[in-house]
């Protein structure tokens, strides 16, 4: 059966794609949404991305780009919300959405749901509509509970993610490893999980001058400059980060760059300042806020590393991220990125989560060792299959094999 030009409901409830990134919710899987929907759509598909509203909401609808659209649902309330406490209107967040499709004169084909939250929505939509209804978890509670950083994930996620796995009709697993955890600890069948791993735009992360860049940002020509993008999620271990960068003081002119966060006032950002403070590194440490996910390439090309030093990743996309623009990645063992790195050209994985192994990592793109490093160019060559234009195109594969699933069972 060939596909046809689809209309395809894509849920992320908790997140918007166009969030502020590095903030509390908004990350990875708000750029892959908005990515995967934007070069769905240019391949003529009909892409409707269904979200909560927030107090920053501009519009019930914003077209992203061509065929995208998002739609803002709400429940009654704008304002910041626990994520678990969205469990309790995601039948209000139905209603939301079926008030709106019936006003627009929509029918979706299928339905693809980002996160367990996504997923509970999704499954009422799935039950309603009967169409199929494709799940990606992003992570996973159980496995976040087995690294115990922060607080636990409630037995609600993981029971409401058990019931998701048996119940939708496909589960995309970023890599081979989080398809054998779905297995293992959610009985998910195999059958069911497909492997499509995440993406980078390589149009808008590619090598720049690096001196140029620096002078953009105000850092140093002679500076080393390690690199953080993220939130400041205790699981993404930047509190070890800056740890390790105790151990590199007779690197004189090593500079952490940190970019993410909830600015100075939130307890996060607070706790991190507090052991910069303790170790005597306040000269060593920027915080440079939050920045637009299009203004992120400079602090890539201007960094001699970038380092992921997270205790669980599912994938790991700033990784893809700063190789496309040519910069080595050191990597704690998670996610796809160790898979992805070459081992002392274009990154290095740490035999620990020490801070002294993550120091070990960092120094060897620091020393004269370092001249060894791959031109950009060809670090940049690594991630080429990571083009998003190649995971919608997979991504495509498994929505046309639902669908025919689905005519052939009519």
């Amino acid at each position: 059966m060939k596909t046809k030009t689809l209309k395809i409901a894509i849920l992320s409830l908790h997140s918007s794609p166009i969030g502020a990134i590095g903030s509390q919710n908004t990350g990875g899987m708000s750029v892959y949404v908005r990515e995967l929907a934007r070069e769905l759509g240019r391949c003529g598909h009909r892409i409707d991305i269904f979200t909560r509203q927030n107090a920053h909401t501009n519009g019930q609808v914003v077209n992203l780009d061509e065929n995208v659209r998002l739609i803002h649902l709400s429940n009654g309330h704008a304002g910041p919300v626990p994520k678990l406490a969205l469990y309790h209107s995601v039948k209000d967040y139905f209603r939301a959405l079926e008030s709106f499709q019936a006003q627009d004169g929509l029918c979706y084909d299928l339905i693809h749901s980002h996160y367990w939250l996504s997923g509970l929505l999704g499954q009422i939509a799935q039950n309603r509509w009967h169409v199929p209804h494709i799940v990606m978890f992003h992570t996973l509670g159980a496995l976040k509970n087995m690294v115990a950083a922060g607080e636990p994930e409630p037995e609600l996620r993981i029971v409401s993610e058990k019931r998701l796995a048996k119940g939708c009709h496909c589960i995309v697993a970023s890599t081979a490893k989080e398809r054998e955890k779905l297995m293992r600890f959610y009985d998910a069948a195999a059958e069911r999980i497909k492997v499509v791993p995440c993406g980078v735009n390589l149009n808008l992360f590619r090598p720049l001058d690096r001196l140029a860049a620096r002078r953009r940002l105000g850092f140093e020509a002679d500076e080393s400059i390690v690199l953080y993008v993220g939130r400041f999620d205790p699981l993404k271990g930047l509190d070890r980060l800056i740890e390790a960068l105790a151990y590199l003081r007779n690197h004189t002119r090593l500079r952490l760059v940190i970019v993410g966060g909830d600015g100075e006032q939130s307890p996060a950002y607070q706790h991190l300042w507090q052991l910069v403070l303790k170790l005597g590194l306040k000269d060593r440490v920027m915080f440079a806020g939050r920045i637009e996910h299009a203004d992120l390439p400079p602090y890539y090309n201007a960094a001699n590393v970038l380092v992921i030093p997270s205790r669980y990743e599912s994938f790991g996309m700033v990784g893809l991220e700063s190789l496309a623009c040519g910069t080595p990645v050191v990597t704690t063992p998670v996610g796809a990125i160790e898979r992805i790195l070459r081992e002392g050209q274009t990154g290095y994985v740490v035999s620990d989560y020490t801070p002294a192994a993550l120091a070990k990592g960092i120094e060897s793109f620091l020393s004269d060792a370092a001249a060894a490093t791959p031109a950009p160019e060809i670090v940049r060559a690594s991630v080429f299959e990571f083009d998003w234009s190649h995971v919608a195109s997979a991504i495509m594969d498994q929505y046309a094999t639902v669908l025919k699933q689905q005519y052939q069972e009519a």
